[in-house]
């Protein structure tokens, strides 16, 4: 492929790259990763609420990976409140976990950004055979993807295995006892499923480029082993 070709390959991939750096800290400061609604069930069952009554007992919940916000609703109107993860939360929530998605998101976008840098070091410099060439391209792009991969996989795990949309909404609730009624994950969430696919995107770009993939032997090397084992 000729130079500039491959020029104009490397500058892609490493803004894609840098844009997933980006879109993951954005991401990480939302609180749009969980979106759901909550229902007050002490409420519901006190007054047999049913069909449109059930509505009034219906409130809101959105939170990310360090605060959040629900609106309780308990036959009264929508009461707001803030919370916290730290300190607030850190008893009630598995937080080795989420301590592990939060560095997963760090890692993400270390490397995200060491690897964008090496795209523009490749597509403006001269490549080295290690680091800088095309196995570092690939080990950066796979770094990445599998932070991604752990990050879903780990949060998905908090939310639906460990019911923390349950526990964030029985926090500090005497009384009244809440049920999940609905949930959905949002927007910053699926940025880091895009950030994943960026990144395996990325390593088809490498491969378009002309480069082999790391530890594949060229198949002139083979041929010439194999006609030199025959002599002898």
């Amino acid at each position: 492929m000729p130079a500039q070709q491959k020029k104009i390959i490397f500058c892609v991939a490493g803004v894609l790259s840098f844009a997933c750096a980006l879109g993951t800290a954005a991401a990480v400061g939302t609180q749009l990763w969980v979106k759901g609604t909550i229902l007050c069930k002490t409420g519901a069952l006190l007054v047999n609420a049913t069909g449109q009554e059930l509505q009034k007992f219906i409130g809101k919940i959105q939170y990310g990976l360090f605060y959040g916000e629900r609106v309780r609703q308990c036959g009264l109107g929508g009461r707001p409140f803030q919370f916290s993860f730290f300190p607030d939360l850190l008893k009630i929530i598995p937080a080795s976990i989420h301590v592990s998605v939060i560095l997963f998101c760090t890692v993400l976008i270390v490397f995200a950004l060491v690897g964008a840098g090496f795209f523009m070091f490749n597509a403006f410099g001269s490549p080295y055979e290690t680091l800088h060439g095309p196995v570092g391209l690939y080990l950066w792009s796979f770094i990445t993807c599998c932070c991604g991969c752990l990050i879903m996989i780990l949060f998905s795990s908090e939310v639906k295995i460990h019911h923390l949309s349950e526990k964030i909404a029985n926090f500090k609730e005497g009384s009244f006892t809440f049920k999940t009624h609905s949930e959905q994950f949002a927007n910053s969430f699926w940025i880091i499923l895009v950030c994943s696919l960026v990144q395996f995107l990325n390593a088809l770009l490498i491969r378009f480029a002309g480069f082999e993939f790391p530890f594949s032997k060229p198949k002139d090397s083979e041929t010439t082993t194999g006609a030199v084992d025959l002599m002898y």
